[in-house]
């Protein structure tokens, strides 16, 4: 009786500091395993611009921007219509993306648009394309990026300007317009309300990881490693600050990625002046390339009302 008293009090002994250890282990690895995807997210691999203008038969200028916070160059084109521009039309491409956006796709748009005498306006975001800088922060320093274009366009041209983005493009773009009053109006498909709040319910859709405990661990240990503070990317917040110039939401009921009550929650603050079109079975961003004539008949209708 007493050696097995002996053996359990040895195998306790045992036992407790393996188990400590295993769970430290875990602990590590989880730290480890959150780290490595916050880094990745913040770091996307380049895609290249593949097309240009040239492609729809429009005419169009290579343009270094600068950015409004680090000074950091952004490249992008400057379409100009065959006739005088009745406005200036920035367009801000989604997460992991550039100017090209084939998601969307951007090009095609901007032919309608130019060829009704819209003036165009595409750019790379930080560490995109072919612009400067190696980290995306989801529209919480993009912002700084868009507003740098914005300046641009002012001081080289006349024309009211209005920001059209698609996804991370058009959250980007309702924080800007919540920054400068001289922007008309924002076209928004598919855009999150709240950085934060998105990320804490729907990491697990882009890290395919469980969301216990990795994403409290990511959106911890972000802004530690990274230069992303995703309280700086609230897009609902800035929709106050617009208001009453208007916002055209665009979002579809079948997207998975950005769920459409993104964009709903965004329209209720302000009904009597924003506008939401809500699409029913495309993908992510992707109700232009299944509503084409529609996608189109809601931009220019809008755009018009923008200029009257």
């Amino acid at each position: 009786m007493q050696i097995q008293v002996e053996r359990q009090r040895k195998t306790k002994k045992w036992l407790v500091p393996s188990f400590i250890g295993v769970l430290l282990l875990a602990a590590i690895a989880c730290v480890a395993i959150s780290i490595y995807v916050g880094w990745n997210l913040t770091h996307k691999e380049r895609k290249a611009v593949v097309e240009t203008p040239k492609a729809y038969e429009m005419a169009y200028q290579d343009v270094t921007f600068t950015s409004k916070d680090g000074g950091l160059k952004l490249k992008g084109w400057v379409i100009e219509p065959k006739k005088q521009a009745k406005m200036t039309v920035i367009f801000s491409h989604g997460y992991g993306g550039n100017r090209y956006e084939p998601n969307v796709p951007f090009l095609p748009i901007a032919k309608v648009l130019t060829d009704e005498g819209y003036r165009v306006i595409m750019f790379d975001f930080r560490a995109s394309g072919e612009s400067e800088g190696d980290m995306t922060t989801i529209g919480a320093k993009e912002k700084y990026d868009l507003l740098g274009v914005i300046d641009y366009a002012k001081q080289h041209y006349a024309e009211p300007i209005v920001l059209y983005g698609v996804s991370m493009g058009a959250a980007t773009s309702i924080l800007a317009a919540g920054m400068d009053k001289e922007v008309k109006a924002v076209i928004a498909d598919s855009p999150f309300s709240d950085l934060e709040g998105y990320l804490r319910t729907y990491m697990p859709v882009w890290t395919h990881l469980p969301n216990v405990p990795f994403t409290y661990l990511i959106i911890t240990l972000i802004p530690m490693i990274t230069d992303l503070d995703p309280a700086e990317s609230v897009p609902i917040k800035a929709v106050d600050a617009i208001a009453p110039r208007p916002i055209l939401f665009i979002h579809s009921k079948a997207d998975l990625s950005i769920p459409y009550e993104e964009s709903v929650k965004m329209y209720n603050k302000h009904p009597e002046v924003f506008a939401l079109w809500l699409t029913d079975k495309a993908k992510h961003v992707k109700s232009f390339a299944m509503y084409e004539e529609e996608y189109i008949k809601h931009m220019l209708a809008f755009l018009e009302k923008v200029q009257k």
